[in-house]
C-alpha cells in the first residue's frame, strides 16, 4: 500500500482566473516563503498498462488522507473522466462530487498554448499568431507541443500553490519520453537553424524578412507553391521567435520542476509493455530525469505458484481433475513470468520495483480507487518525495 501522504490542514482554495485571456477559473493560491513544495507524481509508461486508474487511485489516497489533490491527465482517451464520475474535463481543475480535496483536470493543448502566446507574446503578437494556421498546424500536430503544453499545464497547477499532491498521468510511452524532452525540443523548435536561416542571428526588421524571401530560388518555390506562402511562413517563424527568451526561460523552470517530481514507470509483465518500458530506459540519457519506482501492475499472486503442485483432493473425476491442475499450471507459469520479470527489471537498472496485484473487478467508480492499492509492495514512498520552495513562473 502506499502509504499516504501527511498534509497540511485542507483549507477552502479560492478561485481566481488562470489566465486573464482564457477567461477560465482555476484554483490558485501562492505559498507564503518557505511553505512546502507540492509533491508531483509522474506517471509514465506504455499505452492500455493501467496508467490513468493508478494515477487517479493515487490522487485520491492522498485526497483521503487530507491533502488536496489534482489529477491532470493528458490522456487523449479520457478514461479518466469517467473513472471519476466527471464530466468533461478540460486544462481547468474540477472538484471530483463528493470526494472532498480530489479533483481533475484534463490537457486542452490549444488552450494552453494560447495562455503561454498571450503570456510572452506582445499583444499584437499574439493576435497574430493565434489566427495564424501555421501555429493551429504545429499545436495540433506537433508532439513536442503537445508535450510542453502538458508539462507547461502541470508547472502552472504547481505554482499556483493550490494542491499539495499533483498526479501527472502522461501520454503511452513514446509520447512519455516526448513529455520530459518536451520543454527542450521546444526550445530548439523555437530558436533552432530553420528560424535563425530565415530571421538572422538577430531578429530583423520586417522588411529584411521581406528581402530575404524575395530571393529567386525563393520566389520559384512560392511559384510552385502556389501564393506568398513562404512569406507566410517566414512572419509566422518570425513572430514565433520573439517568444523565444521568454520560453526558454520558462523551459528551464519546468525542467526543475521535472528533476523534483516523484517519477513512476508502469507496466505489466507482458512483452510489448515490457519492451516499451525498456526502450524507455534506454533513451532516458537524453533526459535529466531519473525514475523513481518501475510499478508492475496486474501481478498474479506468487501464492499461485506453490498451488499448482498441491495434491487436488475432493475431486473424484480424473478428467476434471486433469484439466484442474493444467490450469493450475498454466497460472501459476504466468505468475512466476511476472516474478521473473520483475527481478529483471530490479536487475537490470537498479530501480525499486513495485507491485500492484491483478484484481478481478478493477476499480468502476472513485470509491472503488483505493481497493487498487491495498496489496500494492514497494509503493510506500511515493509521496515522501519534495522541498524546498515552488520556482516561480517568468
Amino acid at each position: 500500500m502506499a502509504h499516504p501522504p501527511r498534509c497540511r490542514r485542507r483549507a477552502r482554495v479560492p478561485l481566481r482566473p488562470a489566465h486573464p485571456a482564457r477567461g477560465r477559473r482555476a484554483p490558485r493560491r501562492r505559498p507564503r516563503g518557505g511553505a512546502p513544495v507540492t509533491r508531483v507524481l509522474v506517471v509514465t509508461g506504455a499505452g492500455g498498462v493501467g496508467k490513468t486508474t493508478l494515477s487517479a487511485a493515487l490522487a485520491k489516497v492522498a485526497a483521503d488522507a487530507g491533502c488536496r489533490a489534482l489529477v491532470l491527465t493528458v490522456d487523449p482517451a479520457r478514461r479518466l473522466a469517467d473513472a471519476l464520475g466527471v464530466g468533461e474535463l478540460g486544462n481547468e481543475p474540477t472538484p471530483v462530487e463528493g470526494h472532498p480535496g480530489l479533483w481533475a483536470a484534463m490537457l486542452d493543448v490549444t488552450a494552453s498554448w494560447e495562455a503561454v502566446i498571450h503570456h510572452y507574446a506582445e499583444p499584437e503578437v499574439a493576435d497574430r499568431l493565434l489566427v495564424n494556421p501555421f501555429f493551429r498546424a504545429i499545436a495540433d500536430r506537433f508532439p513536442a507541443a503537445q508535450s510542453f503544453a502538458a508539462a507547461e499545464e502541470m508547472a502552472r497547477l504547481v505554482e499556483s500553490g493550490a494542491f499539495e499532491v499533483v498526479v501527472v498521468d502522461t501520454p503511452p510511452s513514446g509520447g512519455g519520453l516526448d513529455f520530459f524532452l518536451a520543454p527542450r525540443r521546444t526550445g530548439e523548435l523555437v530558436g533552432g537553424r530553420l528560424l535563425r536561416w530565415l530571421t538572422g542571428a538577430h531578429l530583423p526588421a520586417r522588411r529584411t524578412l521581406y528581402r530575404i524571401t524575395a530571393r529567386p530560388v525563393l520566389r520559384l518555390a512560392d511559384t510552385v507553391l502556389g501564393g506568398p506562402l513562404l512569406e507566410e511562413i517566414a512572419e509566422f517563424l518570425l513572430d514565433l521567435r520573439t517568444m523565444y527568451d521568454g520560453l526558454r526561460t520558462r523551459a528551464r523552470t519546468i525542467e526543475r520542476h521535472l528533476r523534483r517530481a516523484t517519477i513512476l514507470v508502469v507496466t505489466t509483465a507482458d512483452p510489448t509493455p515490457l519492451r516499451e518500458a525498456f526502450r524507455f530506459f534506454e533513451e532516458l540519457p537524453e533526459v535529466d530525469v531519473h525514475p523513481d519506482v518501475v510499478v508492475f501492475n496486474r501481478v498474479l499472486p506468487g501464492t499461485w505458484i506453490e498451488a499448482a503442485d498441491r495434491p487436488l483432493r475432493g475431486i473424484p473425476d480424473p478428467e476434471l481433475r486433469a484439466a484442474l491442475r493444467h490450469n493450475l499450471r498454466r497460472w501459476a507459469a504466468e505468475a512466476r513470468r511476472h516474478e521473473l520479470a520483475r527481478r529483471s527489471v530490479a536487475e537490470r537498472y537498479g530501480v525499486p520495483v513495485a507491485a500492484v496485484p491483478w484484481l478481478p473487478h478493477p476499480p468502476a467508480t472513485v470509491d472503488d480507487l483505493p481497493a487498487l492499492l491495498e496489496g500494492a509492495t514497494g509503493l510506500d514512498g511515493v509521496f515522501d518525495g519534495g522541498g524546498g520552495t515552488v520556482p516561480s513562473r517568468p
